[in-house]
Formats: structure tokens, C-alpha cells, sequence
């Protein structure tokens, strides 16, 4: 049936799906075009690396002020309009801190940026939602996998425009023309009208009284914790990985990012094919045996400190982790007895509270402690999934059945 089943969706829903594709891609590969001319930046305005990182915690401040707001602009311009338009902003934002003649522009620019990738996160899911619902089978997952691939291709980008000495202006610049236009390009391919046109009985704010709500918050707070634990895994591996690598195991420095490159390449693959296993297993089941694969995998790298089973154990997260995020965002957008677009508003802000607090908590631990102890985090993480994934859905979609 998967042979035939492409042929039975309509064009404009194929269209959409790659608008929303487009958006995902066009979303990573910006910021990560600046990330390895960042040195240059640093060099250029005479920054030390503490002033550096004080302009690079404006991204996520922006973010953590601005993600509440989501939930309001899309119900008063769309879902399509939002993700698009705020895409463009987005590549003006990043341009802008390229060039950026001074640390307080820097900062502020990066503010900005933090602040647009925030909404546009939330919108491009939102609009994500909406395609895969008309697709009646999972399809959220393939956008988070397209969205890791726009990462890795805007850092080779950048780092070859690097090698080639383009200028950092000019550079940012075509970047931001070119994708800007995608963007606006996709927009012409998203679905037409209000988001909550398709969205289900259950998702008509207005009806909804404040019993309703209460008893949506219970589900929402757990998936908050879920959202929260994806945070923690996915931070291990950018934050810790190489350091435990080094510091614990002793391989080189060449050696040391392979955590890293474990994880991501592993979590990758799980969202590019994890939609026809949630399609054939159920989101509830897929994520719980996920959170099982994170509790063993960095138990097994904990316990048994070697490359070999720490570079599994790093894969194995990164796999169980990989449908996580996409399937907490589906249930908090289907919460019934909350208005459209704010059960996914408020998770999304709740991950990116979940990505702040994760460094400096295991920091805290491993300086306490040391890193082995404090990356049991990662492990208490794996458990809280396998537990609380059972607020998810239990059902395989009807296409896949």
C-alpha cells in the first residue's frame, strides 16, 4: 500500500508538505551559516570569549520572551504567514548580526533572531500539523529530519564560504536573498485559510469553558516533562559528549566529536524513517520504547566507559530521542479545551527552558561530582519517557492500518 498510497494525495497537499519542508530546512540552515564564521565576528569586533557568550545568550533570551507570543500571531495571521514571512525577518536578523558594527547590535540583533526562531518554530510545526492531519498519517518527523539536515548543510556552507575567505556581509547576504525567497516562495504553497478550519472539534477555542481547560493542564504539565527530557538528551550530546570523551574515557581531540556526530547522525535517521513506525506502532509505544533506548544506551556508556559502548550509547539516545519532540508538539496541539495553537506555544517554550537549563544544571553536578555522575541525568531523562509517554496517543493512523 505505500507504493500506491502517494498517488492518492492530492497535489495541492503535496505541495504543502514541501512548502512546510522548505520552511523547516530554510529555519536551520540560516543560523547555522553563521556558526562557523563566528570566530570571525569575534575577532572582528575585538570580543573576548566571556563577552562573546554573554552576545550568544541573547539568541535563547530572545526565544524565552518571545514563544508565548505565538499562539496569538498565529491565530491573528495564520500559521503559513507567520512561519513565511517571520523566516524572512529571520534572515534579515541573522545578516544583521554578521555585520553587527558593535557588541550591543550584535547582542540585540541576536535577540531579534532568538525571538523570530521562536515563533517561526512554533508555526512551521503548527502548519506541519495541519498538512499531516489532511495526510491522515504521520509525516511531522520527516520535517525535524529535514530540519537536522539544513543544519549540517548551513555549517558546511559557511565553513567553505570561511576557507574562501567570502566576505562575512556578503556572504550572510546571499544567504538571507536566497532563502528569504524560498520562504516566500513556500508560502504560495501552504495551505489557504484559518488553521482551526481543519483541526477538529476538539480544537474550537472558543467553545471550550474553563473546566475544560483545567483538565487540559494536567496532560500539558506532563508533556512539558517530556518536552523537557528531549531537551536534556539532545544537550548531552551537543554540550557533554566530547568533554566526556576526553576527560572520562581519554581519546583525542580528533576522536572526541564523534559523540556528537553519533547522536545527531542517529537521531536523523530515526526522524527521516520514524513516520512509518509511528504510523505501524502508535506514537505512545514508539516513544516509550524510545525512552528505554535512551535509559540503556547512556547507562550502557556510563557503566561500561569505553569508546566503543559510549559512541553506541550516544546512537542509541540519539534514536530513542529522534520522534520525541514531534510527538509531544502533536498531543499538546490536539489538547482539547485549549485555544488554537496554545497547547503547542506553550510546550515549545517549555523545550526551550528545557535546552537553558540543561548546561548549567549538569555543569553544576559535574563540577560537584564529575561528568559520569551528572550525565545520569540523560538516564533519568530515558526513564521519565518510557513513564509518561502513556499520555500520548495509542492509535496507528487509519492510512497505515
Amino acid at each position: 500500500m505505500s507504493d500506491t498510497l502517494p498517488a492518492t494525495v492530492p497535489a495541492r497537499l503535496r505541495a504543502a508538505r514541501a512548502a512546510v519542508a522548505a520552511c523547516f530546512f530554510t529555519n536551520a540552515v540560516l543560523y547555522a551559516n553563521l556558526v562557523p564564521r563566528l570566530p570571525e565576528v569575534k575577532d572582528r569586533l575585538d570580543l573576548t570569549n566571556a563577552t562573546l557568550g554573554a552576545a550568544l545568550a541573547a539568541l535563547p533570551l530572545g526565544s524565552l520572551v518571545s514563544a508565548l507570543a505565538a499562539a496569538a500571531l498565529m491565530r491573528r495571521f495564520g500559521s503559513a504567514r507567520v512561519a513565511s514571512w517571520g523566516l524572512v525577518a529571520l534572515a534579515a536578523a541573522v545578516w544583521a548580526a554578521a555585520v553587527a558594527p558593535s557588541w550591543w547590535l550584535l547582542a540585540g540583533a541576536l535577540f531579534v533572531a532568538g525571538a523570530l526562531d521562536a515563533v517561526v518554530d512554533v508555526a512551521q510545526n503548527a502548519h506541519g500539523l495541519r498538512v499531516q492531519r489532511a495526510y491522515d498519517r504521520s509525516i511531522l518527523n520527516a520535517f525535524h529530519g529535514v530540519w537536522s539536515i539544513g543544519a549540517v548543510a548551513g555549517g558546511l556552507l559557511g565553513s567553505v564560504a570561511a576557507g574562501l575567505r567570502v566576505p562575512l556581509g556578503l556572504h550572510l547576504g546571499v544567504v538571507a536573498v536566497v532563502f528569504a525567497g524560498l520562504s516566500l516562495l513556500a508560502y504560495r504553497r501552504m495551505l489557504p485559510g484559518p488553521d482551526h478550519d481543519d483541526a477538529g472539534a476538539d480544537a474550537a477555542p472558543e467553545q471550550a469553558g474553563g473546566g475544560a481547560v483545567r483538565a487540559a493542564l494536567p496532560a500539558l504539565a506532563a508533556l512539558g516533562v517530556l518536552a523537557t527530557a528531549g531537551a536534556f538528551v539532545e544537550d548531552a550530546g551537543a554540550s557533554w559528549s566530547a568533554l566526556y570523551l576526553r576527560g572520562e574515557i581519554g581519546v583525542g581531540a580528533a576522536t572526541a566529536g564523534l559523540g556528537f556526530v553519533a547522536l545527531q547522525v542517529a537521531m536523523t535517521v530515526g526522524r527521516l524513517t520514524g513516520d512509518r513506525v509511528v504510523d505501524r506502532f502508535g506514537q505512545r509505544r514508539v516513544a516509550r520504547v524510545g525512552g528505554a533506548l535512551i535509559a540503556l544506551g547512556t547507562g550502557l556508556a556510563l557503566a561500561l566507559p569505553s569508546l566503543g559502548t559510549t559512541l553506541a550509547g550516544f546512537a542509541l539516545a540519539g534514536l530513542g530521542v529522534a520522534t520525541l519532540v514531534p510527538a509531544v508538539y502533536k498531543a499538546a496541539d490536539e489538547l482539547p479545551g485549549l485555544r488554537h495553537g496554545v497547547g503547542l506555544t506553550v510546550v515549545n517554550w517549555l523545550l526551550r527552558v528545557g535546552f537553558l537549563a540543561s548546561p548549567p544544571l549538569i555543569g553544576a553536578v559535574a563540577d560537584a561530582s564529575g561528568l559520569r555522575v551528572a550525565l545520569t541525568a540523560v538516564v533519568v531523562a530515558g526513564v521519565v519517557t518510557l513513564v509518561l509517554g502513556r499520555v500520548l496517543a495509542r492509535s496507528v493512523s487509519r492510512s497505515a492500518a
